[in-house]
């Protein structure tokens, strides 16, 4: 009985030994090859970052109602203004289509004339700071 179990712990440590011998993924090399379409993508995405601020810029508010109407008049605005940016914001229970990034009072209020006239509901949303 004791040579039976000698003989299956031998074949064990022996096997196990030559498969370790001829594991080879420890030494393989990875290259990592990447678009060059990426490193633009990605400082696109941080200057889009850094400008989004909620807190300390001027916003001007065209929309305030439910989530099916805010993205609907979210597209319609993306594609008649191209130059403004424009976010939807959830605040509860409402949807809030918000309009620009001004730092200044002056600014954001010549651009709510503006949207005045195709938004007449629109508002001018003060930093909170």
């Amino acid at each position: 009985m004791k040579k039976i179990g000698l003989n299956y712990f031998t074949f064990a440590l022996f096997s196990t030994t030559i498969f370790s011998l001829n594991s080879n993924a420890q030494n393989e090399k990875i290259t990592v090859t990447q678009d060059s379409k990426f490193e633009s993508l990605l400082s696109e995405k941080r200057r889009i970052n850094s400008s989004i601020t909620i807190n300390d810029r001027y916003k001007i508010q065209i929309f305030n109602g439910d989530s099916e109407n805010s993205k609907k008049t979210l597209n319609e605005f993306k594609k008649e203004f191209k130059n403004l940016d424009a976010t939807l914001i959830f605040n509860t229970p409402y949807y809030k289509v918000w309009v620009g990034n001004f730092k200044t009072k002056i600014e954001a209020e010549r651009n709510l004339i503006a949207l005045q006239k195709r938004y007449p509901n629109a508002l001018l949303i003060k930093p909170n700071k």
